[in-house]
Parts: C-alpha cells; structure tokens; sequence
C-alpha cells in the first residue's frame, strides 16, 4: 500500500518537475539544484546546532554559581569526569571549565583571555559556513530569476523577428509567460531562505552573547574568591560593532573576553 502511494507520488512529481524545466530552462535546473542545496544545508544546520552549539544548561548555571561563591571547591577534572555524554558535546561547557582550571592554575590573566577569545570563536566557526551558503543562495536566486527571464524574452522576441513580425498576440504572451517563471522560482527560492538566514544569525548572536557573558562572568572571578583588577566587559566597549567587523573581513562575530 505505502509502496504504492509512494509510486504514484513520484509519477505526479515527475510531471510537475518536468513541466518547470520546460518552461524555465537550463536556469531553472539550477535553481532547482539551489533549493536543493540549500534544504540540505539547513537540516545540517540544525542537527548541528542541536548537538554542537554552545548552550547554557543548567549545570553551567550552577557551575558559575559555585564559581562565584566557592572558588576553592570547584574541582574542573572532575566534573568533566562526572558530565554525561550529551553534556559533553556542549563547547561552552569546556570553555568554561578550561577557564576556571587557568584561573585556579594562576596563569596570566591576559593569556587566559587570549586563549579564552580563540576558543570561542572556534565553537562558533561551524555555522558560520552553513549561514553563508544560506545567505549566498537567497541572494543568487533572484539573480538567476531574472536572467532566466530575461533569456526567455530574448528567445520570444527572436521569434517574432524570424516571422517578420507576424506572430499573434498568443504566441507572444506565452512565451513571455513562460520567461517570467523563473523570476517567480527564483523568488519563491529566496524569500524563504532569506528568512532562514536572518533566523540563523539571530539565533547565533544569541548564543555569541551568552558565551559572552558566562566568560566574562567567569574571567572577573579570581580562584581566591576576589574580583579581577580589571573589568573584562572593558575590551568589549573599545571593539567594533560585529557588522563592522563582517565588512572588514574578520571573523564576524567577535568576544569581548579578547
């Protein structure tokens, strides 16, 4: 039965897939391949996410929490060991109990922030990739809508040459319609992706913030139970906007423990 059904599906999708590379052409195979690419790119986004995004659960709550109160008996070795295996998976985890493991190590304030900074940037490099190709398709798409139809004027109105001008007002609009469903494909494409991109990043600032934070919260804590000399959340008023970091090349989103 499901067999079946499955059958019949793909024969009334073969059809409709068929009927849009006859109206669009060689530019509608790629957007086609675009969508594709791009569906497969957003699931992997959100597996990704799912497991390997920097998260604060709340055992990293509590974890700060003895961190402010009771530096001394914080033991980082063994809460690694203590962790569960989902648990494990999460970076901020790691950046947190590196950080502390430093601080209670007494080594150099400002090395622990360099570490601190390249560490976190690292946790977020894995979606930056995915988010761009995101960003890329949902601006090509409508791009490669218009030189689609574009294309298909030409070849309507060259028509109408070789005939001297004799072809009737039908031949004419059908071969504009059939230019003008590209642009509409390449819409349809960009508009949801464009979405999905701004989503994304919102999603990744949001975490960028709270890494942030939670670093920041756990550098300002000395392994004695004293506030650092100096505030980390300074270097952060001195830094750029991330919009102008993206525009200069730099890794687009930047941490203030740096």
């Amino acid at each position: 039965m499901s067999d079946t059904a499955a059958l019949a599906s793909s024969e009334s999708l073969n059809p409709l897939l068929a009927r849009l590379l006859e109206m669009g052409g060689p530019v509608m195979i790629v957007l086609i391949a675009l969508a594709a690419i791009g569906a497969i790119t957003f699931v992997y986004l959100i597996l990704t996410g799912t497991l390997y995004a920097p998260r604060l659960s709340g055992r990293i709550k509590a974890l700060v929490a003895d961190w402010q109160q009771a530096p001394d008996r914080v033991r980082p070795d063994d809460l690694r060991r203590q962790a569960g295996r989902y648990a494990r998976l999460n970076p901020l985890l790691h950046l947190v109990l590196d950080t502390i493991e430093a601080r209670q190590q007494g080594r150099d304030l400002q090395q622990i922030r360099t570490t601190v900074a390249r560490d976190a940037q690292q946790a977020l490099e894995p979606f930056e990739a995915p988010l761009k190709i995101i960003e890329v398709i949902a601006a090509l798409a409508p791009l490669l809508g218009l030189l689609g139809t574009v294309m298909g004027m030409m070849e309507a109105f060259s028509a109408m040459a070789a005939t001297e001008g004799r072809a009737n007002a039908s031949q004419l609009s059908g071969g504009i319609y059939e230019a003008l469903t590209t642009t509409a494909a390449g819409l349809v494409i960009a508009i949801p992706f464009a979405a999905l991109a701004a989503w994304v990043e919102f999603r990744l600032r949001r975490i960028h913030k709270t890494v942030n934070a939670t670093l920041v919260t756990v550098l300002n804590q000395d392994h004695t139970g004293a506030r650092a000399d100096a505030p980390a959340a300074e270097p952060a008023q001195a830094k750029p906007d991330p919009s102008e970091i993206r525009h200069q090349g730099r890794p687009r989103f930047a941490h203030a423990t740096g």
